[in-house]
């Protein structure tokens, strides 16, 4: 057992120089556009697309239209609407597709990423720059764990200090969101 607990606490100290290293400014700034836009949507592939669904999930309970891209329900967005996307590489090919529309049609881009100068970063308005490895990095300089495991992790970390920080600021408090917690499960 000795060893799962070496494994555990490195990842522990890994998420905390990460998400420590991440500028609050701009934490600030994306809650700014998220307070503005009239609808939010998510959207990320992978694990990282999970760690955008859970931000969803998260932004409904607090009171805001926010929608996971792909679903049936999600609506077309418009210019004020705000396009968040996760990505490390800010690469993906149907992630750039979406941005780009986002762009034409006028609404804001914001991008988590590793890289902030990727494709998608040339197009983002916001990004929010999270100081991990990319999924190709095998140097295992930078992280213990396998492919982009410390980014995904970092994601939902920072998403969630993002609610705890606008709960605080909007006092609103987890029994109020809990009023809008699925009930049908």
């Amino acid at each position: 057992m000795s060893n799962f607990n070496t494994h555990t606490s490195g990842i522990l100290e890994e998420l905390q120089r990460t998400v420590s290293a991440v500028d609050a400014s701009v934490v600030v700034a994306l809650i700014e556009r998220i307070v503005q836009a009239d609808r939010i949507f998510l959207a990320g592939a992978g694990r990282s697309g999970l760690m955008m669904r859970a931000f969803a999930m998260r932004l409904m309970h607090m009171g805001f239209d926010a929608y996971v891209v792909g679903e049936s329900v999600t609506p077309g967005i418009g210019e004020q609407g705000l396009l968040i996307i996760g990505s490390g590489s800010g690469e993906t090919q149907s992630l750039i597709a979406m941005a780009e529309k986002a762009k034409r049609i006028g609404a804001s881009v914001a991008l988590a990423t590793i890289q902030p100068t990727s494709t998608i970063g040339k197009l983002a308005d916001i990004i929010l720059q999270i100081p991990a490895s990319t999924k190709e990095n095998t140097d295992r300089t930078t992280t213990i764990q396998p492919m982009g495991s410390l980014f995904e992790q970092s994601l939902l970390l920072v998403f969630d200090a993002l609610i705890l920080h606008m709960m605080a600021n909007g006092n609103i408090d987890s029994a109020k969101m809990f009023g809008r917690h699925a009930n049908l499960e």
